[in-house]
């Protein structure tokens, strides 16, 4: 068995594909076909069910995947310890990113990495379902860190680090009926339509929580995955929108109504899988992070 059988593996049940598995790692389809099923023959099993539209992981290709994932992480940290007796670091990072956060100069934070540690690659990759996407990637080893917007409490398997915290208020058009009220309670707040990010992403999902704890519902009629955008949707009466002030730079035509009954936060962290110790390149990512950003901020209000 070696490396390669291990990496071509998981490339396979991470994306459900064999073309994407290719893709993914630059070779072509029936390489990967080929080393899979060479695992396979020496495994004496068959590890993916190919008879449906995706391919999924049978009952040995489940109990294989940790395994061959430990084993990766183990081969990378006997490199890591051999670049640090040279003197240099090497490795890739893969970043989860959100589509909107600008708490962190990520261009900036990069090119200095680079500069200090250009043997460094860093990939970043965002997820369509948002915080709760990429905190499933941490977590099943497709991603080495993750700028994560979840809820407290935290997850236990995550080790998470406290970026930045802003408040969320309503916006709203000037001409809406709640243009006139400075506060309002969530069942008057949801008398109307929203405008909103999808089910998983952060602040979605503090959002939801508050509204299930008063016992009240309210109605999403718009959903858009780039929270940045959704003020111009609110703008457009569409609907209106929970939002940190830093999303929107220009308030003009809007109105900002507080919530009355509760109290709406949303949180930025830095995320590893506690499972998981991080790869030399990760830690150097994640100490400029810190150095960068040795407290939470809080964004202007």
């Amino acid at each position: 068995m070696e490396l390669r059988h291990l990496e071509h593996f998981l490339a396979v049940a991470d994306t459900g594909s064999f073309t994407r598995a290719a893709a993914r790692l630059h070779v072509v389809q029936s390489g990967v076909s080929a080393t899979v099923r060479a695992l396979e023959r020496e495994l004496g099993s068959e590890l993916f069910d190919r008879s449906g539209r995706h391919v999924t992981l049978t009952a040995a290709g489940k109990a294989l995947q940790p395994r061959a994932r430990d084993t990766l992480d183990a081969a990378r940290a006997a490199k890591d310890a051999v670049h640090r007796v040279q003197g240099a670091l090497h490795g890739t990072v893969t970043v989860g990113t959100l589509t909107a956060i600008d708490v962190v100069d990520l261009p900036g934070l990069l090119a200095e990495l680079r500069a200090e540690h250009p043997g460094v690659t860093v990939r970043l990759r965002a997820a369509m379902a948002g915080s709760a996407g990429l905190a499933q990637h941490l977590r099943e080893g497709r991603l080495d860190v993750a700028f994560l917007a979840l809820p407290d409490p935290r997850p236990s398997d995550l080790d998470t680090r406290l970026l930045a915290t802003a408040e969320l208020a309503v916006y709203v058009p000037g001409s809406h009926p709640l243009a006139g009220e400075h506060r309002a309670t969530l069942a008057r707040l949801a008398e109307f339509p929203f405008v909103d990010t999808p089910v998983g992403f952060g602040s979605r999902t503090v959002v939801d929580r508050a509204f299930a704890a008063a016992g009240v519902e309210r109605e999403v009629t718009v959903e858009v995955a780039n929270v940045a955008t959704a003020v111009d949707f609110v703008r457009a009466g569409l609907g209106i929108a929970f939002l940190a002030d830093r999303l929107v730079p220009d308030p003009s035509g809007l109105h900002v109504v507080q919530v009355a009954d509760g109290d709406l936060h949303w949180r930025l962290t830095v995320a590893t899988a506690a499972a998981r110790r991080p790869s030399a390149a990760t830690r150097a990512f994640l100490d400029l992070l810190h150095e960068r950003h040795p407290t939470p901020v809080t964004p202007r209000g």
